[in-house]
């Protein structure tokens, strides 16, 4: 865990040109880490509610990229030149669908119904995962850069693959404390 924290802030670092984003970046960076031991802390003893927001994180990414290639469609120029509205939606359907089977078949949980709050929830972090990777995408355009690093040929560095999450747990945290998961 504290490797993959010291290598996203180095590519995070690498990435920003901007002191004051570096700062900011690097403070919120701490913060998505930190809430990792929050969540844990707070909420689970199987790690169930990390693994809740891994798998929409992870599922969200999976949807956009696999609807955006297969349906293609308008491009959310202006935000994201290789981003889809068709990407959008297979980003939210995708994950819906994942943390539903997830859901059922978790050992976890007893009696699973999918409520209309447990719906709401995955919608929301889906959607802030998906801010996180444009805004990841913004910087990264801003740079002249493809990739954050080298770490994962062909899949762009650490920050590449986990940009959605580090938006997504700080945020989830505070659903966590507000609804009763």
């Amino acid at each position: 865990m504290f490797i993959c924290f010291l290598i996203t802030t180095y590519e995070w670092l690498k990435l920003s040109k901007n002191n004051l984003f570096k700062l900011l970046g690097t403070i919120f960076i701490i913060i998505s880490f930190y809430t990792i031991f929050k969540i844990r802390n707070e909420f689970d003893r199987d790690y169930f509610h990390l693994l809740l927001v891994a798998i929409i994180c992870a599922s969200t990414d999976i949807g956009g990229y696999l609807f955006g290639n297969i349906f293609k469609g308008p491009k959310l120029t202006k935000i994201s030149p290789k981003k889809t509205y068709s990407g959008v939606i297979g980003s939210f359907l995708l994950s819906i669908i994942f943390t539903n089977l997830f859901l059922e078949f978790s050992s976890n949980v007893e009696n699973f119904e999918f409520t209309k709050e447990m719906f709401l929830f995955i919608l929301l972090v889906s959607f802030v995962s998906q801010i996180g990777d444009l805004i990841i995408s913004y910087f990264k355009r801003k740079s002249k850069m493809k990739d954050t690093g080298t770490i994962i040929p062909g899949h762009g560095g650490i920050l590449d693959r986990i940009d959605g999450v580090i938006f997504a747990l700080p945020f989830s945290y505070v659903l966590f404390l507000n609804f009763n998961f």
